[in-house]
């Protein structure tokens, strides 16, 4: 019973496999091999467009390096109060963009609330050089609550950007989560709706270490190879990154793997509503579940075997949770099973 994050999940046997079918022989260093050029032309096709594609090692170098692309003196990120990269990348973001600031907006169950975000973007005036400058617009996607943006939100948030002259990033680190979620492509999720930089992420979803680094606009990404150079992010065997993105795409993996996962999440779900001792805190639209319980009865099912997070009540939610309570996050993968869930469900009936 295994839902503490996909992170802790494996890789899936098809693209441990294909790794080790690229393993033996030699093939040009730094994404210069035929693997290596062949994935990035898979990506333009799933995004119906040439895109410019980077491989890099982790999520936070992804959303990292895509600040550090578009930064700008004195400059401001504004990204939803929860994000990965206010909460969780330990300030880099800014360190790679020279200083930059991310700001906070608040929304509920991790979504940037459009009103919050004009706002904010009001309290930098072009010229009052003491406050810096806004940079960009970074949504998660899904987001760190389990949630989704519509596409309509989506478009919303870009066209506050555009009318700013700023660019929208999203941190797709359960990108094909969202996708599924969605029931719509690649491309009606990010560019179609103004998305200019996508943090694509495979780790969560099945593959043992990629990520990739997506401009819309290959244009917008002229200095990207020295910046990635630079922080060190430029492998030389990038072709074993190219494979495990070679296998994650052949015959839809991505999609089934992360549609599994957004499936056991619903049950997981649907179990928790049926419980009396313990609700959901929302309703989960990925695979990220957020119960709230009382605290005795979390070190009860943790005793018992269930690994999951007690997690921090997000801001949007204080008040909503007692005392005696804690929310509590379960996360599924492509390597839940079915008697995980039931398990569970066993423990909590």
């Amino acid at each position: 019973m295994l839902f503490a994050s996909d992170n802790w999940a494996g890789a899936h046997p098809k693209i441990a496999e294909n790794l080790t079918r690229h393993a033996s022989g030699f093939a040009a260093a730094y994404g210069t091999g035929d693997l290596d050029r062949a994935v990035q032309q898979t990506f333009s096709a799933i995004f119906e467009r040439d895109v410019a594609v980077f491989f890099v090692g982790t999520g936070t170098a992804a959303n990292s390096l895509a600040q550090a692309s578009i930064a700008r003196p004195g400059g401001i990120t504004f990204a939803h109060r929860e994000a990965h990269m206010i909460a969780d990348e330990a300030g880099a973001p800014g360190f790679f963009a020279s200083g930059a600031r991310v700001q906070a907006i608040d929304g509920p169950t991790g979504r940037i609330d459009i009103a919050n975000l004009q706002a904010a973007m009001n309290g930098f005036p072009e010229g009052h050089v003491h406050a810096g400058q806004p940079m960009s617009v970074s949504i998660t996607q899904s987001t760190e609550s389990g949630t989704i943006y519509e596409l309509a939100d989506i478009a919303a948030i870009s066209a506050i950007c555009k009318e700013n002259g700023l660019p929208l990033h999203m941190d797709g680190a359960r990108f094909a989560n969202a996708l599924v979620s969605l029931g719509c492509s690649p491309a009606e999720m990010t560019w179609k709706q103004g998305v200019d930089i996508l943090s694509f992420g495979g780790t969560k979803n099945g593959c043992w270490c990629a990520e990739a680094l997506v401009f819309m606009n290959p244009e917008q990404a002229r200095q990207m190879p020295y910046i990635r150079m630079r922080s060190a992010q430029n492998f030389s065997k990038s072709r074993f990154i190219a494979a495990q993105f070679e296998a994650y795409f052949a015959d839809g993996l991505w999609l089934a793997t992360a549609a599994h996962a957004n499936a056991k999440a619903a049950e997981l779900a649907k179990l928790i509503s049926n419980s009396n001792d313990l609700r959901l805190a929302w309703q989960p639209r990925a695979n990220e579940v957020f119960a709230i319980m009382k605290k005795q009865t979390s070190a009860k099912l943790q005793a018992a075997g269930a690994v999951f997070y007690d997690w921090h009540t997000p801001h949007a939610e204080k008040g909503h949770v007692a005392e005696d309570e804690t929310i509590t996050r379960f996360v599924t993968s492509f390597a839940t099973t079915s008697e995980d869930i039931s398990r569970f469900g066993d423990l909590i009936a």
